[in-house]
């Protein structure tokens, strides 16, 4: 398996020649999610409940592919997020309701499931026949032992995060955020490949 460090350069190799096309896909998802909390705002946000999933989900095969080497099309966030709108809506809202949940318990308990199910909306967007329950379910097995690994690539990035507050997201839209969401794809495919040599989960349950 790959160490941080390496993630993280094979991320910026695979951003920079992918530069705008990279930049336009996380606005266009991001500004829609947004878009939809707005004009919903009078009733709590329920168009960016709707439209959060299938977007993040299309979005995060996006930055797969460009952490494989390959160059994918914008489109492929909607046809990919949307085409299995009702599991990816249900894998990514299942997450969401159980972190929630663990967090009502502290805020330890929160992130460390937050941790546990991070590979999920990857897993929706790699294998479109794995069921969204058990998306959850390999997610746990695959970060099992990693999580601190997974927590530390996050943190990496926090230096990012405020540097994009302060500029109010503009390093964020045009650098940061890019970055960070290819270096977490990349994560996902090392952690995937590193589960599947160890036998914690085989690549046969998840087509």
């Amino acid at each position: 398996m790959q160490s941080r460090q390496e993630i993280k350069l094979q991320a910026k190799e695979s951003f920079y020649p992918n530069y705008w096309i990279t930049v336009g896909a996380v606005f266009i998802t991001y500004g829609l999610i947004s878009a939809a909390s707005g004009v919903t705002f009078f009733i709590g946000g329920l168009g960016s409940l709707f439209i959060f999933p299938p977007l993040i989900v299309g979005l995060n095969h996006f930055c797969l592919t460009l952490y494989r080497g390959q160059t994918p099309a914008l489109e492929d966030i909607f046809s990919l997020g949307f085409s299995n709108y009702l599991r990816n809506l249900g894998g990514v809202l299942w997450m969401e309701l159980f972190i929630f949940l663990w967090s009502l318990l502290f805020v330890i308990p929160g992130i460390i499931k937050s941790l546990a199910y991070f590979a999920t909306p990857y897993l929706l967007a790699e294998y479109d026949n794995l069921p969204a329950t058990e998306a959850l379910k390999v997610s746990m097995r695959m970060t099992a032992g990693h999580k601190g690994e997974i927590f530390v690539m996050t943190l990496s990035f926090f230096g990012w995060f405020i540097l994009s507050g302060i500029t109010m997201g503009i390093v964020g839209v045009f650098y940061s955020m890019p970055y960070y969401s290819i270096s977490m794809a990349g994560l996902y495919e090392e952690l995937k490949d590193q589960a599947i040599r160890s036998g914690a989960i085989s690549e046969s349950e998840l087509y």
